[in-house]
């Protein structure tokens, strides 16, 4: 009887994220993620959290934080936070000009340079489209350039999102906006009509590599200089000094003559960094 009640509460369930429970959240996601949540996120906030809430079968917000921030929460339910909390938007070839600029000239360049061992880092590559679509872009270049070989990295903070790119499977739609003869090359239809899905070939994970990784952390678990870096549509969720500190870390890890890519809505104007601006959104490391 206690369950079924517990239950029927929780189906009328609409108690709201109190203020100061919200200040618990937003304060912790700062801290260790660096994105700010102004209170006028507090009503997403909540709208996101209450599927974790009515998965747990727990009866308040108040409820949730308790546990969230347990010793047992901390160690079972923090992936789950970060799934609902974050945003993972991402599509192939999103903001294209990137991956035209790393075909078209950069690619050419490390050629020209001798350079033909290339390595790239997606370093925000949510469920895979961007390393996916890095993948594309390259196994093309080796095709006219038998010499060129290259692995690509891609981290996350969550794993959810990383399971889903490890997987390489999504539904049929998202890859539209790939050319058709690519399309063919890459990637492999399901037989299923009704809920239509694309699976990556073989060849496009071969060379890629996926791992977590939090931009936030003091040092990275990373030894290797990448050739180009992507870090897009992440910066903005930032604050300008938390900004700075992630981007002269990607750096350090970026090869003396290799490129920055950030999201076409951020900017690192004025920072103090070692990167020339060669167009909008792109730099190399000098």
């Amino acid at each position: 009887m206690a369950e079924t009640e517990r239950s029927s509460d929780l189906e009328c369930f609409k108690a709201e994220l109190s203020q100061s429970d919200f200040k618990a959240f937003s304060d912790y996601i700062y801290s260790e993620f660096g994105i700010k949540m102004p209170d006028i996120k507090r009503v997403m906030l909540q709208g996101r959290l209450l599927k974790r809430v009515r998965e747990l079968k727990m009866s308040s917000y108040a409820e949730y934080k308790n546990y969230f921030f347990s010793e047992e929460g901390q160690r079972n339910e923090l992936y789950n936070f970060l799934s609902v909390v974050t945003t993972n938007k991402t599509d192939f070839f999103r903001e294209s000009v990137h991956f035209d600029f790393l075909s078209q000239e950069v690619l050419p360049g490390f050629m020209a340079e001798g350079r033909t061992n290339i390595k790239v880092w997606s370093a925000a590559c949510s469920s895979g489209e961007e390393p996916y679509t890095i993948s594309i872009v390259l196994n093309e270049f080796k095709e006219r350039n038998p010499m060129f070989n290259f692995s690509i990295l891609g981290t996350d903070i969550s794993s959810n999102v990383l399971d889903k790119a490890v997987k390489g499977v999504y539904p049929e739609k998202t890859v539209e906006v790939i050319p058709l003869h690519l399309k063919k090359k890459y990637f492999l239809r399901s037989k299923d009509r009704v809920n239509p899905t694309v699976r990556v070939t073989p060849q496009l994970q071969q060379n890629i590599s996926l791992k977590y990784l939090n931009l936030m952390d003091t040092v990275y678990d990373i030894t290797d200089k990448y050739d180009v870096i992507f870090c897009r549509n992440v910066l903005i969720y930032f604050d300008r000094e938390t900004q700075e500190k992630v981007v002269t870390k990607l750096c350090r890890h970026l090869a003396p003559g290799g490129y920055l890519m950030i999201g076409h809505s951020e900017s690192i104007a004025n920072m103090d960094l070692p990167l020339k601006n060669i167009k909008p959104t792109m730099f190399k490391r000098i």
